[in-house]
């Protein structure tokens, strides 16, 4: 993805007129250079300096007399569905660019490109070839805070040919699978990675101590990595000019925290001998939706960790957070004996928090069959539900773990929840009749609504936006409620996108504990004709769909219909609990729907048109 084209060039222009260019603009030397009448192509050696080359040179420079443009090369059978999207502003929250990526099609992918510049890149994959050629020509120019969107096509190696499958060697391993283990790309040591999930400890260590924590020709971290059998990537490469720079390990946890300590003891004595500074603090990055979780209600578990340890700690703010850096940094000041010792508790929270939550995809995995739950980022703060395993701050991985992506659209992964598969996966559906639309009713805590609400109601308006629903807060009945009523509008997928967002905003704010699920009540109306087929013959109904859902379903008696002749139905329970309940109620009620009108039309036609 690296081949640029050069168009607009003069006749006169050489191939060595290009390469002074590039070295004029510090550009890194074009790898090829293969020069065309009118025009080139140009190889660079990586996507970061290609990015460089188009955002420097297209339509900024003259050369012999005509502004030359620059773009990625992509041949026309790979221009399908994927895109890069050049100039973000940096602060742009990703719900905001969810959003308006979603208006152009389903997006099923999202990735930040990690570069130079100082605005943001992200590579975008649309479910279909032509949902991308809309967003190329809605987005180009398109205006953000005085940044201009730069649009381009990048190749799309799905549309190309099947290519022969690599012939394997006796074993069934393939030839390419032999090789030796070679550092990763961000400086990694060690090990290689292992393929199952694990939890890495990521740390901030000053810029000043990567080259002792390196040493000559790396011998220093070859012995951590050696005495504590873990695998050590320094993303020193990375945030060129940064103060900081993040290191990822990864080992058991007691391999983690051992080379944590090394690492801090080694930067502890560069700065003795340099006398730099005098204490140095471990910086440990956490994944924001695991934080609130390592606070604690009310913060006791922080206090709690402070205690034990003889630290201090502090978080940074969750107004850092943007598309760029989706992480918090935890700050652990003491003695160096203190700060492992408070490494090991904060780690073991985290990991908890990771492991409970690994742990709950893979049971409602099962629950809602067809949604790929690993896929979701239904937590308040765009962020998704599980951390990355590794990579630099800031930057997606070129191949995210699964559960990390935080700029993924749901929209392609909730069709199975509702019996209707995704467009990309049922081609020519444009008779398809759009999603009715339903109105839910979610309890929260009083003490919650501002949250909910966000600074000048931002908060609020983005969720809308983001799930494509109308949320209204009711006012309270009386000024002493305990709980606010939050009226949802919107189709089954605006539903549930809707009420991940604030389960999962309840979560991240602290409003339950920390072992604590979110379980909240939500009201949803129902024909009173149905009422009875929802609790069934002697309640079979409604006890199944507790044994199903693991929610807790209740049909108050006695109820008065609405003029709408419709009676309220409750369901109290966690997250996924409660969204696999409201479908279910609401097939039954469609069921009921669909009796009724066969009924009448069968009423309707008379005895002689019936064979």
């Amino acid at each position: 993805m690296n081949k640029l084209y050069v168009g607009n060039l003069s006749p006169s222009v050489t191939v060595e007129d290009l390469q002074q260019l590039f070295g004029e603009r510090k550009l890194p030397v074009a790898e090829q250079v293969l020069l065309k009448s009118g025009y080139a192509f140009v190889d660079f050696p990586d996507q970061n300096s290609a990015i460089k080359a188009i955002e420097t040179l297209s339509g900024k420079v003259e050369l012999h007399g005509k502004v030359i443009e620059v773009d990625y090369s992509v041949p026309k059978r790979l221009r399908s569905r994927k895109i890069q999207i050049r100039n973000i502003p940096p602060h742009l929250q990703w719900e905001v660019l969810d959003g308006l990526l979603a208006q152009y099609g389903t997006v099923e992918n999202v990735e930040q490109v990690n570069t130079d510049t100082e605005t943001a890149v992200v590579n975008v994959t649309y479910a279909t070839k032509e949902e991308a050629k809309v967003a190329i020509e809605k987005l180009t120019g398109q205006q953000f805070d005085d940044c201009s969107f730069k649009v381009s096509y990048i190749m799309d190696m799905d549309a190309a040919p099947p290519v022969q499958a690599v012939r394997t060697r006796r074993g069934g391993r393939s030839s390419r699978d032999q090789g030796p283990c070679l550092p990763g790309p961000s400086g990694g040591y060690g090990a290689p990675r292992p393929r199952q999930h694990d939890f890495p400890l990521r740390m901030l260590v000053p810029t000043q101590f990567v080259g002792a924590i390196i040493g000559k020709e790396g011998l220093t971290i070859k012995n951590v990595t050696k005495q504590t059998q873990s695998k050590v990537d320094i993303h020193r490469k990375e945030n060129a000019g940064a103060a900081e720079k993040p290191i990822t390990i990864h080992s058991t946890p007691e391999g983690c925290s051992s080379a944590c300590r090394m690492i801090l003891d080694i930067m502890q004595k560069e700065a003795n001998e340099t006398k730099t500074t005098e204490d140095i603090p471990l910086k440990i990055l956490a994944h924001n939706s695991l934080v609130g979780r390592l606070i604690g209600k009310e913060g006791r578990n922080l206090k709690k960790i402070e205690e034990e340890t003889g630290t201090k700690i502090t978080i940074s703010s969750l107004h850092e957070l943007t598309i760029y850096n989706p992480e918090r940094t935890i700050i652990v000041r003491g003695s160096p004996e203190a700060c492992h010792k408070a490494e090991v508790e904060i780690m073991k929270k985290l990991r908890e928090a990771y492991e409970n939550d690994v742990a709950a995809l893979n049971q409602q995995a099962n629950l809602i069959p067809g949604l790929n739950l690993n896929a979701l980022g239904i937590f308040s703060s765009g962020l998704p539900m599980l951390p990355p395993a590794a990579g630099p701050r800031g930057a997606v991985p070129t191949v995210a773990p699964a559960g990390y992506n935080p700029f993924l659209s749901q929209s392609s992964q909730f069709s199975g929840l509702y019996g209707v598969p995704p467009a990309s996966a049922v081609p020519h559906q444009h008779s398809q009749q759009a999603p009715e639309q339903e109105v839910a009713y979610l309890f929260i805590p009083t003490q919650a609504v501002g949250a909910l609400i966000g600074k000048k109601g931002q908060h609020i308006k983005q969720l809308a936006h983001f799930a494509g629903a109308s949320i209204k807060i009711a006012p309270p009945e009386t000024p002493d409620v305990i709980v606010r009523m939050v009226i949802i509008t919107g189709t089954p997928e605006a539903q549930f996108k809707a009420q991940g967002r604030i389960f999962g905003k309840l979560k991240e704010e602290n409003f339950f504990t920390a072992k604590e699920e979110v379980k909240l009540e939500t009201h949803i109306k129902v024909p009173s004709t149905a009422a009875g087929r929802v609790i069934g013959k002697g309640g079979k109904t409604v006890n199944d769909l507790q044994n199903l859902t693991s929610a807790e379903v209740i049909v108050p008696r006695d109820q008065t219909p609405d003029e709408n002749d419709e009676v309220f139905v409750k369901i109290n329970g966690h997250f996924f609990a409660s969204q696999t309940a409201q479908r279910k109620i609401r097939e039954i009620i469609q069921q009921v729907k669909q009796q009724e009108q066969k009924h009448q039309q069968g009423a309707a036609v008379s005895p002689h048109h019936s064979k």
